[in-house]
């Protein structure tokens, strides 16, 4: 779709009606390796299937729940439902059951879309307002609890809808404004308070358009591979809305994205577009750029002369393009921050990226781009987004750190049914208080320096940002993660280590011998990491932590389950 795409009406509903009118024919989602649904099919079934909906006895405002891996279905069921007014609430699929009943309970869904995989977190549910639950993957479920379905029932019921109205290609959608909620989404956050975020139609839509507009230009013919969650907004709208706009064509994996996977699907679908968080690329530049100059001695002392390093990175770009299928074109990376070393071997190699910064709150993007600015900096999140105004509040006078805050059509209605969180996000000048610190370059790019609940203010009246010392120690050969805090008026680090590396580097050896490796291990870290930082803020103890660290759905380290 040409740029400067223009919408009678900022919903969805709109979005998927000027999509289907420009590009009928074209594929629109399908799952890997598979034949996909064109504009045109996909229309009918989203019609179909809200016109059952209607039939259930879901009216406009209603709330109608999607828990789930990503699928075409998933995405028929979140349009259905908001073709008829509806409100979505996407549940992401590794929450626990808890969590799950929680949601479905404070948000009174009526419809619950569910898998085979999610089944078992639903089916004790008590005190519920559901009225039917809907298995996207057709499975069939008895319950004492709930009225179960597969999606097979629905789809056909409304192929006999359809048979109906000759001469149409779908329902019309209810009368739907810019205005009205499209989505409530319980986030889980860092902090462990989840809260449910209302984004309008028009919240979406600002988003979508001026990223169409700004970031990137987008071709028809061009694939998008779907990795992450379509129940977060990041995917949600950069890995599905934007692709609809555009016309082009969305794959789904269908299985957990391991390289071999990937390589394989990629190979034959050959996308495009590939929606990302950090820790991809972040694996990626440790196993294929790091491993290869840390064990090759030859390359060691080619890297030391000028030039060569560059060619060599180059030349793994282009075995990762390759990888990829050959015809990528950027790499959309957000949801956390990105190792300041994987990013600068991304930059200087040519490898095609872009980084985002955004919230739930704001659709979510609020900084990116754009695509080819020589101005752009490693370590920055690039420009704010057009028609999104972002300021820092209270800066450090030193360092010009302060509170990042934004105020654009994006930004959320506000919490569901949560006056009191609305009011401390939302001020009344409509500035969203992220949370977040930050400040700017000459340049205009925006720099992410953590969370303002996670800096530990030292007993020497020092501010210290973990994430920025974090950053350091996961660029480390043998570190898959780490997680800075305070103990009794020191810094910590636990670091969680590649022990697949650990285990190789210790083949043969006695499991004393390796407990002595890793404490070696640590100790090297800290002889690494502390003469790269200001006396300040010097590590005093580096601790083993034998497991990955609990995340949100972008991979960020839920501090508040480590921190006292």
């Amino acid at each position: 779709m040409a740029r400067n795409t223009f919408l009678k009406e900022n919903t969805i509903n709109c979005l998927l009606e000027t999509s289907v009118e420009k590009h009928g024919s074209r594929p629109a989602l399908g799952m890997a390796l598979e034949t996909p649904l064109t504009y045109r099919e996909l229309f009918r079934q989203v019609s179909g299937m809200a016109d059952m909906l209607k039939k259930q006895g879901v009216r406009k405002g209603d709330r109608v729940a999607i828990l789930g891996e990503n699928s075409p279905n998933w995405g028929i069921a979140c349009l259905a439902a908001m073709r008829i007014g509806a409100i979505v609430v996407p549940i992401l699929p590794d929450f626990p059951e808890a969590d799950i009943h929680h949601i479905l309970q404070d948000s009174e869904a009526k419809i619950l879309f569910t898998t085979q995989r999610q089944m078992d977190k639903v089916l004790g549910i008590r005190d519920h307002k559901l009225l039917t639950v809907i298995t996207l993957d057709d499975f069939k479920a008895e319950s004492d609890l709930l009225n179960v379905e597969p999606i097979s029932h629905f789809i056909e019921k409304a192929r006999n809808f359809l048979r109906q109205i000759p001469g149409k290609i779908g329902l019309r959608s209810t009368a739907v404004s810019s205005d009205d909620v499209a989505s409530i989404i319980y986030t889980s956050g860092t902090s462990g308070h989840s809260k449910a975020v209302m984004l309008s139609h028009g919240n979406f839509i600002s988003n979508v358009l001026t990223t169409s507009d700004y970031l990137l230009e987008i071709h028809p013919e061009w694939t998008f591979l779907s990795i992450l969650p379509l129940s977060h907004t990041y995917e949600f709208t950069l890995g599905f809305l934007f692709p609809l706009l555009n016309g082009s064509r969305v794959v789904y994996v269908g299985k957990t994205p391991t390289p071999s996977i990937l390589e394989k699907i990629c190979k034959v679908e050959k996308p495009q577009v590939i929606p990302a968080v950090p820790m991809i690329m972040e694996k990626i530049y440790k196993k294929k750029v790091l491993a290869a100059f840390e064990k090759k001695f030859v390359l060691k002392l080619i890297a030391k002369i000028p030039g060569l390093k560059l060619k060599i990175y180059r030349k793994i770009a282009g075995k990762l393009i390759e990888f990829f299928g050959g015809e990528l074109k950027t790499m959309a990376i957000g949801g956390a921050a990105i190792n300041r070393e994987a990013e600068i071997f991304l930059k200087k190699s040519g490898f095609p990226y872009l980084i985002g910064y955004g919230l739930t709150e704001s659709a979510p993007l609020l900084a990116g781009g754009p695509w080819g600015d020589p101005t752009i900096a490693v370590g920055s999140t690039g420009k704010p987004i057009p028609g999104v105004e972002i300021k820092i509040l209270e800066p450090d006078p030193r360092s010009g750190i302060g509170e990042i805050v934004a105020r654009g059509p994006n930004v959320m209605k506000g919490y569901f049914r949560n006056p009191e969180a609305t009011r401390q996000a939302l001020d009344d000048e409509g500035w969203l208080h992220t949370g977040d610190l930050g400040n700017f370059d000459k340049a205009g790019n925006l720099y992410i320096r953590g969370r303002s609940k996670n800096m530990i203010l030292m007993s020497n009246g020092e501010n210290i940002y973990p994430e920025a010392i974090e950053d350091k120690i996961n660029s480390c050969m043998h570190v898959v993660e780490s997680l800075v805090m305070e103990e009794q008026g020191r810094l910590e680090a636990w670091v969680y280590l590649d022990y697949e590396l650990v285990d190789e580097e210790t083949k043969g050896r006695t499991q004393q011998q390796k407990l002595e490796y890793i404490e070696g291990l640590l100790l090297r870290l800290k002889e690494t990491i502390n003469p790269q930082l200001s006396a300040f803020a010097q590590i005093a103890r580096f601790v083993e932590h034998k497991e990955p660290f609990q995340k949100t759905a972008t991979s960020k380290i839920k501090r508040y389950l480590y921190t006292h």
